[in-house]
């Protein structure tokens, strides 16, 4: 015969007891089930080394390793030239490092936020953020739910105790201690009415964990914004000369980075006109020369039709048009030519954006070609000339005394080769050199090209400007939910989780009861808590119209309780 024999329940003081120690919304269940007589068989290896690498992905620490190789990932971005924002410096670079930028390009560091690695480090950060969130918000929301667990039957092993002798019966000593208690909005847990133990638990500080997870679901925030800007945002440069005019259309912009979602048919329709570039500098002292002030001028259209506005674009003081943003990057200066071909008909006359050779003084280099003249000229602008050793050098950024210097040549440019060309380069080739040393024009000078081939002339100076163009629909979700993760992280580390038990039994004397005050908290590294259950204690014994009143304090007792 065999015995059956009904499991033995856990005795109520020790199962109360451990489940109000037990750590602050993080119990576990580890009772074990019973077995069916029979050898469990052993899971799919695969299977398990998948729910392995997912709780690895979706643990803290891995999320923290993820979010510093991201911020580590990201430095190279901000030191390095990159492609999509100033391709000029990128070629600068390759010019000026030979042999580091090729090594430097096979490892995607001057094109960084579109390198496969950092685009998997961002997916991988993603996937665990969700991972480590999402499941958290379910155990949040059952945590903000459950009530506070039942009183320890020994309430002076806690951190915290205080105990008292009350007139009143158990029942009305504990009614007075929930009132209490109720009124400091502690969420409460009772003694069932018929019971004979009478207990009451508070627990206080259940806003900890909301702002845990308002940190994390904002971090997670921040990831969908920036993944919303890189789909549906996009990045455009245009170099506008004074007195020109560009719509927001593919085929003006020089430079188009559109999102992954974006077409050019996305583009907002506004017209953009230069009317004027002011740039001023310091005059005199050691910081002669260094920029003041920076204003572009320009009248806009936010639309086909719309009435034109005007506005003053300056460094960090963008234009806003219907969500974009027109920022001022850079400028230059583009000295305005006419060449006359060897039949008199003029075939070039326009401003040529020079490119800065030297940023401190506005040295800069240009290109001028005129086809239809079969003519090009090399040339180098220096807004304030003076002579050097029989050669002009620049003194001062600010037009002040403007001259160019010009290198000519004349025949096929090779404009209809069909290979690409660089506005700022001259394909030397197949021309042929006009003259063996440099010409030196002033604004109004012209210059007689040999031969009969026609002429040059400085007309004079105007400046550029470059602007940046750019949609990001994620910069201000990005910015409110890096608000609300700094506020969730403030939220967590100020507020404490702590309960609170009150438990009272009949006096020895058979008249009034003795109440036992407990608590504890979770974590009290700023400290207070200690005062803040003086305190308590206090107004409960308070709370009581007949009783001895000792002060509380860890671990105290009424003599003869």
């Amino acid at each position: 015969m065999t015995d059956v024999h009904t499991p033995q329940s856990q005795p109520e003081s020790v199962s109360a007891e451990g489940e109000a120690t037990h750590p602050f919304g993080e119990g576990t269940t580890g009772a074990a089930e019973g077995g069916t007589g029979r050898t469990a068989e052993p899971q799919a290896a695969n299977a398990g080394w998948l729910r392995w690498g997912w709780r690895q992905l979706t643990s803290m620490r891995t999320a923290l390793i993820l979010l510093f190789l991201l911020a580590l990932g990201s430095i190279p971005g901000s030191i390095l030239p990159q492609e999509g924002s100033d391709p000029a410096s990128v070629q600068q670079y390759y010019t000026s490092h030979p042999g580091l930028a090729p090594w430097l390009n096979h490892l995607g560091l001057f094109n960084v936020f579109a390198a496969p690695w950092f685009a998997a480090i961002y997916l991988l950060l993603f996937a665990s953020l969700v991972g480590c969130v999402v499941p958290r918000t379910f155990r949040l929301v059952g945590s903000a739910r459950t009530p506070p667990p039942r009183a320890p039957r020994n309430l002076a092993r806690l951190p915290q105790s205080s105990s008292y002798s009350s007139a009143l019966s158990p029942a009305a000593a504990v009614d007075g201690a929930a009132a209490v208690l109720g009124g400091q909005r502690f969420r409460l847990r009772r003694s069932a009415p018929d019971s004979s133990d009478h207990w009451v638990s508070a627990e206080k500080g259940y806003l900890r964990e909301v702002g845990n997870l308002l940190f994390h679901l904002s971090l997670l925030g921040v990831l969908l914004s920036i993944a919303a800007g890189g789909l549906f945002g996009y990045k455009a440069d245009k170099l506008l000369v004074e007195g020109q005019t560009f719509a927001n259309t593919t085929s003006a912009l020089d430079e188009f980075h559109p999102g992954r979602l974006v077409s050019g048919s996305d583009l907002a329709p506004f017209r953009l006109t230069l009317n004027k570039f002011t740039a001023n500098y310091i005059e005199s002292g050691e910081s002669r020369g260094q920029p003041s002030n920076f204003d572009a001028d320009v009248t806009y259209l936010s639309s086909p039709g719309a009435k034109p506005g005007t506005y003053h674009i300056r460094i960090n003081d963008p234009l806003s048009v219907d969500s974009l943003k027109v920022y001022l990057i850079g400028h230059g200066y583009a000295p305005e030519f006419k060449v006359t071909g060897a039949n008199g008909k003029v075939a070039y006359q326009e401003a040529t954006p020079f490119i800065p050779a030297n940023t401190a003084t506005f040295l800069s280099d240009g290109v001028v070609k005129a086809p239809d003249a079969s003519l090009g000229f090399m040339g180098v602008f220096v807004p304030t000339a003076i002579p050097v050793n029989g050669t002009v050098d620049s003194i001062f950024p600010a037009a002040d005394a403007p001259a160019v210097s010009l290198i000519g040549y004349s025949g096929n440019l090779g404009l209809n080769s069909g290979v690409p060309q660089s506005v700022y380069q001259l394909d030397t080739t197949g021309m042929t050199k006009l003259s063996g040393s440099p010409y030196l024009l002033l604004p109004g000078q012209t210059w007689k090209l040999p031969g009969g081939k026609g002429s040059i002339t400085f007309v004079g100076v105007k400046q550029w400007v470059s602007l940046a163009i750019t949609y990001d629909p994620g910069q201000v979700p990005a910015l409110v939910c890096g608000i609300l993760a700094l506020a969730g992280l403030l939220i967590s580390f100020f507020v404490r989780r702590r309960r609170v038990f009150v438990r009272a039994v009949p006096a020895a004397s058979g008249a009034g009861s003795v109440v036992t005050v407990g608590g504890l908290t979770r974590s009290d590294a700023s400290g207070g808590f200690e005062e803040e259950f003086a305190e308590l204690a206090t107004e409960i014994a308070a709370a009581e119209p007949d009783h001895n009143k000792p002060e509380p304090g860890n671990n105290s007792e009424v003599p003869g309780a």
